[in-house]
């Protein structure tokens, strides 16, 4: 972690002071984290690269436009980098809303299967082996909506973006719950947003290691097995 001396001056605050003196008594687990992201991740790019080349050829064929897109997102320290995500929208998708909703005509047949089973997110592993996300954290978001976060919520960039997260799994179905929305972007900003950062508050304050590997268990079973009773309060 860097001295407190050295975080960006918008993080100095009493809030996330409280949570940087947490974090700053678990540097082995934080060690074992990226020891972690680039141990398992190096090893992952290295065997899936046939799947990665089948997706490729797939979103080509499907579409006109590259095959990764790359957005620019927040991660650790306030830090802008580009994401690495299989494209699964028409190109320049993301001059209109930021945000995706269910049935989004932005979406192409390609891209609805890959994010149906969360394979656009793949290329991620990229971002995770380079040291700009981890396999487990707060997810990255854009510029915009960091700029609305309250003094408690940049706790959360006090560790790389991730992945994915106990957030993410509780809002596995947000996409159909801003489709649901007479203004999505409100409703992310005001409603959803909040309610995921008290998840990534949580899950930084209470950071272990094995904590991590624990969420990333939740995620696969989160994506594989759907549970028709589940309701996410909003």
């Amino acid at each position: 972690m860097r001295s407190w001396e050295n975080i960006p001056d918008i993080m100095k605050n009493d809030s996330v002071k409280e949570y940087y003196d947490i974090l700053k008594k678990r540097k082995g687990s934080l060690f074992l984290k990226r020891l972690f992201d680039i141990t398992v991740s190096g090893i992952m790019l290295l065997f899936l690269w046939p799947v990665f080349a089948v997706i490729a050829v797939a979103i080509r064929l499907d579409s006109k436009g590259p095959v990764f897109y790359r957005q620019v997102r927040i991660t650790r320290y306030g830090e802008e980098f580009r994401i690495f995500k299989f494209r699964t929208m028409v190109t320049d998708a993301d001059k209109g809303s930021k945000l995706t909703v269910a049935n989004d005509s932005r979406i192409t047949k390609v891209g609805g299967f890959l994010r149906k089973y969360k394979l656009d997110e793949l290329g991620q592993l990229i971002d995770v082996f380079r040291g700009k996300m981890s396999f487990v954290g707060t997810r990255p978001e854009v510029p915009k909506y960091v700029a609305v976060y309250t003094d408690e919520m940049l706790a959360t960039l006090l560790l790389p973006a991730g992945i994915t997260s106990e957030a993410s799994v509780c809002y596995k179905d947000e996409n159909s719950l801003l489709d649901a929305s007479d203004n999505p972007e409100a409703t992310y900003v005001d409603r959803i947003l909040p309610d995921k950062m008290k998840y990534n508050l949580a899950s930084v304050r209470d950071f272990s290691f094995f904590g991590d590997i624990k969420i990333m268990i939740k995620t696969v079973l989160a994506v594989f097995i759907s549970d028709e009773n589940e309701t996410v309060n909003v």
